[in-house]
């Protein structure tokens, strides 16, 4: 039967589903039903149309509406609620023939407050049906009432296109009881005028009046209610077409026809013939798998965060960790190369500074650095002498803060010639200037680097022992994008190396204010740098930061979080993760994503094991609000220039929060931490 009986629990008028869909056939029962999609995008026919449902958005189904869920998104999660409609006709004595309607049609049409509110109700149901605390069941009751009267106050479905309904109860109350007439006299022959007289009014302004409201004809709102209540005869019964467009209510079959082909794009024959199944058939067709429910919680934290409530413990998340355990010595090829950017660059003072710094906290091996044969370090096209004095200076720097240099190689204005012929002469030169180690100096393609010339290239670099790496230089140069300023830059870099996908080709060390053409202030631009044009560190340095403070050898991880261990040290790096630290995407869109709260707090419960040792606890703290320089100028007001003061404060204010604690030997070490927003925490313990 596609018309399904919701059997409710004893001690709540609701039941809720989490599942994964990728089928569910056209069905129809006596229930309110909301989708809730916390993952992924489906699709939801309800009668005759079809709408795409994304993640964190939501649709109803109404009492007895035919409906079919599907998608082609095999990691779609979807809650779905089935309400007892006799509940609330308790409380509200019409319910049977209320109509709700939610907008999944406009982009954007979800995030108003009043959306908000419903995830809400929805987010304490399931809370309450899980934990089943004390009074739970008068709790979901209680949410229950509230949210339905915020259906029908926020999603009556007169208001959807009529906001000025809203405070006209007397008009509203007026077409609902016409709307209502009609959907339950439709299979009879009924008429406008008959309907007029009911309301004392004429029928041309009851006509004027309807079509205002809802946007049909009086014909052709009857002709879309018989047409759709067809449906279950069409799919459940045994009946013909003739027999069926008479009990709607149609004079004749051809009418029925014509209105069904109007609204469904074929007849309803063919509708038959393509959708109608056989009990076995249906339930066979249905491809959609259930999920413990519970799991479902874990995307509903924001909206919980406020509700007195919900059982806390339920978000800590437990970690033991054996600190005698080891998996492997720890990959810090996080630290092999960093863009040091245009080789001229680093013929400016402030960038040599900002380089200096960041070898002296994090110590990558090799810089890689761009268009060295180029007219900015004194290799001209058409010259036969090349001037390698600009060069050396950069060499000689980069050896200074023991810094190899990666020298990228790319065809810029040379001629494949005269590349050849730089190339012989650099070589001869610093092969014979004994403060550089010239040996050591790596070479990298670019992909685009021609094969033939880099044959030539190849052949040079080998007759004179020089090495080269194997793997070409994708230009990963990435448009201007403010999310490389923002905290979000902490755990997108350690979770990329925490899952050794170190490929973090985009990022920079320095910023460079004179490179951008579209600019809007001077301070944070959106430019991939670990360190602004001021020298003031971003979130990203520090992310570096603490990943270079962890030891060599990985004792245990999982899922936001590092254990690794040296000599006398532990160290436990936290971080939040989310599966939007999966991709790089833009701030605005971000922004979207996240709604109106932030990122949800983490409550961590560490038990550690095998420490056998007084220890002080060292923890560094990184998240919006502490240690991200481009969040304190967010809340300055975004200033476009900085004066000497403002300056020196975001310096201040970009450098982690540091806590110190002392703990005596014990046989498990616990600790507590908290984890807000995108953010970190290295615990270092330190034997004493």
């Amino acid at each position: 039967m596609r018309r399904e009986h919701i059997i409710y629990p004893l001690d709540m008028p609701v039941t809720i589903s989490y599942c994964s869909i990728e089928d569910y056939p056209i069905h129809w029962h006596n229930a309110i039903e909301i989708i809730f999609v916390l993952k992924g995008t489906i699709n939801v026919t309800i009668d005759s149309d079809t709408y795409e449902i994304e993640e964190k958005e939501m649709e109803v189904i109404n009492n007895n509406e035919s409906h079919r869920i599907f998608s082609k998104d095999p990691d779609n999660r979807v809650l779905i609620f089935h309400m007892d409609s006799s509940f609330f006709e308790k409380y509200y004595n019409d319910i049977e023939n209320m109509f709700f309607y939610l907008n999944s049609s406009d982009e954007g049409a979800q995030e108003s407050q009043e959306y908000e509110d419903l995830r809400i109700f929805l987010s304490i149901i399931l809370c309450e049906a899980i934990q089943k605390r004390e009074d739970y069941d008068e709790e979901i009751e209680s949410t229950l009432i509230d949210m339905l009267y915020h259906l029908i106050n926020n999603f009556h479905y007169l208001t959807y296109e009529k906001e000025e309904l809203k405070d006209n109860e007397e008009q509203l109350e007026r077409y609902h009881r016409i709307a209502k007439y009609i959907f339950n006299n439709y299979n009879n022959k009924i008429s406008l005028q008959e309907i007029a007289k009911k309301e004392f009014l004429s029928a041309d302004y009851l006509s004027h009046e309807i079509k205002n409201a809802t946007g049909y004809s009086f014909t052709d709102l009857l002709n879309l209610t018989r047409v759709e209540e067809s449906i279950k005869l069409l799919l459940d019964s045994n009946m013909s077409i003739s027999e069926i467009s008479d009990e709607v209510g149609f004079s004749h079959t051809r009418y029925y026809n014509k209105n069904f082909k109007f609204y469904y794009k074929c007849t309803p024959l063919q509708y038959k013939k393509k959708y109608k199944l056989d009990e076995k058939s249906y339930e066979k067709a249905k491809k959609l798998t259930y999920l413990e429910t519970s799991e479902a919680l874990k995307f509903l934290y924001p909206y919980l965060e406020d509700y007195d409530r919900f059982n806390y413990e339920n978000r800590i998340h437990k970690i033991h960790i054996n600190m005698d355990e080891e998996i492997s010595p720890f990959s810090d090829d996080f630290r092999k190369v960093i863009n040091v950017g245009d080789a001229f660059d680093l013929l400016i003072e402030d960038n040599k500074d900002n380089l200096e710094e960041i070898q002296e906290e994090i110590s990558f091996r090799y810089g890689r650095i761009f268009n060295l044969f180029h007219r900015d370090m004194g290799i001209f096209p058409g010259s036969s002498f090349y001037n390698w004095n600009k060069t050396k200076t950069v060499f000689e720097f980069m050896e200074y803060i023991e810094l190899t240099p990666l020298v990228l190689l790319e065809q810029l204005e040379l001629t494949d010639e005269e590349l050849i012929n730089a190339f012989h002469s650099y070589v001869e030169y610093f092969s014979e200037i004994e403060s550089i180690d010239f040996y050591n100096i790596k070479y990298q393609f670019h992909n685009d680097f021609p094969s033939e010339l880099k044959s030539e290239i190849i052949k040079i670099l080998e007759e004179n022992s020089l090495e080269y790496e194997d793997e070409g230089y994708i230009g990963n140069h990435l448009e201007i994008n403010k999310i490389y300023d923002s905290a979000y830059m902490i755990p997108y870099i350690i979770h990329q190396v925490a899952n050794n996908n170190i490929s973090l080709n985009f990022i920079r060390a320095f910023d460079v204010l004179e490179k951008e053409v579209v600019l809007t202030n001077e301070v944070f631009f959106g430019s991939s740098g670990l360190v602004n044009d001021m020298g003031i560190k971003k979130p990203s340095y520090y992310a570096y930061y603490l990943l270079g403070k962890l030891g060599d050898i990985l004792v245990q991880k999982g899922d936001g979080y590092l254990v690794t261990k040296s000599d006398d040290e532990y160290q436990i790096l936290l971080y939040n993760y989310g599966e939007e630290l999966n991709n790089l995407i833009s701030y605005e869109a971000l922004e979207k994503r996240r709604g109106i709260k932030n990122t949800t707090e983490k409550k961590i419960s560490l038990n550690i094991v095998n420490i056998n040792s007084n220890a002080q606890i060292t923890t560094y703290i990184l998240n919006e609000k502490i240690g991200s320089s481009y969040n304190y100028w967010l809340g300055m007001g975004k200033p476009i220039r900085l004066n000497k003061e403002e300056r020196e404060i975001l310096h201040k204010a970009s450098f982690p929060g540091i806590n110190f604690r002392y703990t005596k030997k014990s046989s498990v070490l616990n600790l507590l931490p908290k984890l807000k927003g995108y953010g970190a925490h290295l615990i270092i313990i330190k034997k004493v």
